[in-house]
């Protein structure tokens, strides 16, 4: 299991870049859309928050992914207004690092607690990608499709969550989780150094 975890992770090597890359993406929908799928940082935590929901069970399978965007759209708004919220590229790289930790333990709190983890995270992946929104030729479209594709990734999580039930999946999901804490602290140490 470790050299399977081991050869992803270095396949995937080349990906991790930067915790939030600034890249020419805010067009429209389309580009929205496709910047949380292209970005792995967004797509590890996204597929955290799903998964770690479906180990919580009801009603975090369902609480956890609506928060997270809703959230994730307040901390956009923040960006747009410019207002400052220090340590952002830290937070992103801490959604990954953390929510793996979470779904690798299957840690069981409760759903206020768990809901202030993701909406904290949230607000910091809101905020990056709400700095960059003025300058797109459609704000609110950019917009729409960064959090449909944050939903569909919630909804990937929630399905593989699901394989928590049976005992072959469970253990691939923590090692998943495992490997998605990897690729958080990688993207930290890039961010302190």
């Amino acid at each position: 299991m470790l050299r399977i975890a081991l050869a992803f992770a270095l396949l995937l090597s080349p990906l991790f870049g930067h915790a939030h890359e600034v890249t020419d993406m805010g067009r429209g929908f389309v580009s929205g859309f496709m910047h949380p799928l292209l970005g792995l940082d967004h797509v590890l935590a996204m597929l955290a928050v799903g998964i770690w929901g479906a180990q919580l069970g009801r009603p975090a399978i369902w609480v956890l992914p609506v928060a997270f965007p809703m959230m994730m759209a307040f901390g956009g708004v923040l960006g747009v207004l410019g207002l400052p919220f220090p340590g952002v590229e830290v937070g992103i790289a801490l959604s990954a690092l953390v929510l793996g930790v979470l779904v690798a333990l299957r840690k069981q709190i409760a759903l206020p607690v768990a809901m202030v983890v993701v909406g904290i995270f949230a607000l910091c992946h809101g905020h990056a990608h709400g700095t960059e929104i003025p300058e797109a030729a459609n704000p609110a479209t950019f917009a729409l499709g960064f959090v449909l594709a944050t939903g569909a990734l919630h909804t990937l999580g929630i399905g593989l969550g699901l394989f928590n039930d049976f005992r072959r999946g469970m253990q691939l999901l923590r090692a998943g989780g495992g490997l998605i804490a990897l690729g958080g602290l990688y993207y930290l140490m890039l961010q302190v150094r």
